[in-house]
């Protein structure tokens, strides 16, 4: 067994784990691709994304992913796989980096990366006020599947942006709920980069449901989030017969903007209207 292969992190049991990178090389890193974090067998695109930040982190001075651009070739399997990570720009407040996450060879995430330190518990001078959201105890939470990317989170769905669970879609391409990881986990940028992409696509709203493969994902952070459940925002501008936006927003617990994200991903193909 080769010092690369021994370095492999295990298989995952926390979200850290799972999104863990151990260093292999200059600018390499090994990682496993959790099936505890995929859909359907297809790994979650804000979980490969959080891996790709935490190797761009470990390859620079500073200790906060910023923003970062992903863009995904194919679909990754569960199992080893790969990061480079290219070092684009070293500064004092901010660093960039290009990721890109390789298995057997091939490409299947790349992303531009921005770096940067933040100070905890730094204040927002301003936040654009959280949605209006039903309180968490009038929010059902969702069922949690036997396996895979559900069975780690809590979903606590706003009933009045939900009807699609009951074959009434509201007709508008938008989502609200509360989130949290099962495995005792408190919000940090990497969570907040899964969080972007946890809930189910909002063309559900429309009555589309399926699987809705990402293409491409924008993610920014805004500030470190609070300890406590994040309320997560999501909408769409426009549905086309084979693309869709999904805009993403996502507040912590004391009302702050902490992250947003914008993808454009793959209509479903399974019509339910």
């Amino acid at each position: 067994m080769s010092a690369a292969a021994a370095s492999v992190p295990p298989a995952a049991t926390s979200f850290a784990e799972a999104t863990a990178v151990a260093r292999s090389g200059a600018g390499r890193y090994e990682t496993h691709v959790s099936e505890a974090f995929a859909f359907g067998g297809a790994p979650n695109g804000g979980y490969l994304l959080a891996t790709l930040l935490r190797a761009a982190v470990a390859e620079t001075a500073h200790a906060h992913p910023l923003l970062a651009s992903v863009e995904f070739a194919r679909v990754a399997r569960t199992g080893p796989a790969q990061v480079a990570v290219e070092v684009l720009r070293t500064g004092r407040s901010l660093s960039s980096a290009r990721a890109t996450l390789s298995q057997d060879g091939d490409p299947v995430a790349e992303a531009l990366v921005t770096v940067a330190t933040l100070a905890p518990g730094e204040p927002l001078r301003w936040s654009a006020p959280a949605p209006q959201i039903a309180p968490l105890d009038d929010c059902p939470l969702a069922q949690s599947a036997q396996e895979g990317l559900a069975r780690q989170l809590e979903l606590r769905f706003d009933p009045a942006a939900d009807g699609w669970r009951a074959g009434r879609p509201s007709g508008r391409p938008e989502a609200r709920a509360w989130f949290r990881l099962r495995h005792p986990t408190e919000p940090d940028p990497y969570v907040l980069a899964l969080a972007a992409d946890a809930l189910p696509p909002v063309t559900v709203n429309v009555g589309l449901r399926g699987w809705a493969p990402t293409v491409r994902l924008t993610w920014q952070l805004r500030a470190l989030p609070a300890p406590g459940w994040l309320a997560v925002h999501a909408h769409g501008r426009a549905v086309s017969e084979r693309w869709f936006d999904e805009d993403v927003e996502i507040w912590d617990a004391e009302g702050r903007l902490v992250a947003q994200s914008r993808q454009l991903a793959l209509v479903p193909r399974r019509h339910t209207t």
